[in-house]
């Protein structure tokens, strides 16, 4: 490790939990930064919410996904 990403991880290490907790998902989104892969995720959640909207599809808790999920591996 360089020097300076050492004083660096010594100096993050020393914020608050949650502000360190914050810092990870900036770090990625700065990685992500292909408008074209921002704009068609920003379609997709458009076009997902819309179709909750409307009724064309249900809501599935987070559980019932896994479960599904699971009884579709074990056939």
């Amino acid at each position: 490790m360089s020097t300076s990403l050492e004083v660096l991880e010594a100096e993050v290490l020393k914020l608050p939990p949650a502000d360190r907790s914050h810092l990870p998902e900036r770090l990625i989104a700065s990685l992500d930064t292909d408008p074209d892969v921002e704009q068609a995720w920003a379609l997709e959640a458009d076009q997902r919410e819309a179709s909750l909207a409307s009724g064309l599809v249900a809501e599935v808790s987070a559980q019932d996904a896994i479960n599904r999920l699971r009884q579709r591996l074990v056939r």
